[in-house]
């Protein structure tokens, strides 16, 4: 599923390449997946500082939109770093190799995972993640970004009966955690983490740091991945 690829890159940070190779994204998609063809051949047709100005703003201000896949399920609990433990020896075994600075959580990387599977196991692993795909998504939906329309898509691919419509109750009742005094927050709480961190190192646990860091920090709705939805 070659597509996979197409659409894991279309969300990563937007680079020269891509542009480059642009009308070859835009046939691919227009033969996998048509619905996705204005999206990307507006994507691909403006400047690309324009696009990478506006990819910063949307999947890196705030955690709720997050292309750590991961981070909606585990947040920084030890759970996380056993399943990225688990996910890295999968892509080992398919034969993908990470270079030092990828981590195997990210959504693009994952897709291109997907992409060398055969598929029906590139389905599968897409409904894995499904409920984390209509969360994100459904966010980027609330907040008028075109953006959820890669994730429509890529649940579009895995036969799933989510959408990024399917999350609108659950959205509209999370507080924004990308506005100027959400982001102010999480600062100041991590200037009173560092002091703690060193007055306290000895006697706290790695879930204590963690409830102290975000304890007064936006709280975006996490996924129960088995239980198929949101929490």
């Amino acid at each position: 599923m070659q597509i996979l690829k197409v659409i894991g890159m279309l969300l990563e940070y937007p680079d020269a390449f891509l542009w480059d190779n642009r009308d070859d994204a835009v046939a691919l998609v227009a033969d996998e997946a048509p619905a996705l063809s204005p999206f990307v051949t507006t994507m691909l047709n403006a400047p690309l500082l324009d696009k990478q100005a506006e990819w910063c703003e949307i999947f890196e201000r705030g955690r709720a939109t997050s292309l750590m896949l991961f981070e909606h399920v585990h947040a920084e609990s030890r759970d996380r770093g056993q399943a990225m433990v688990d996910l890295l020896a999968q892509y080992e075994q398919a034969g993908l190799q990470l270079n030092c600075r990828e981590l195997p959580d990210h959504l693009p990387l994952y897709l291109e995972y997907l992409s060398i599977l055969p598929p029906a196991e590139a389905r599968e692993g897409l409904q894995n993640v499904a409920p984390i795909l209509a969360l994100i998504g459904g966010r980027l939906k609330q907040r008028d970004c075109d953006y959820y329309q890669l994730f429509d898509a890529l649940l579009t691919l895995a036969d799933s009966r989510l959408t990024s419509d399917s999350v609108t109750k659950q959205v509209a009742g999370e507080t924004r955690d990308d506005t100027r005094q959400a982001l102010d927050a999480v600062w100041e709480e991590e200037q009173v983490k560092f002091i703690e961190d060193n007055a306290t190192a000895c006697d706290s646990s790695p879930l204590q740091n963690y409830q102290r860091r975000f304890s007064q920090d936006t709280a975006p709705q996490y996924v129960d991945v088995r239980a198929g939805g949101p929490t």
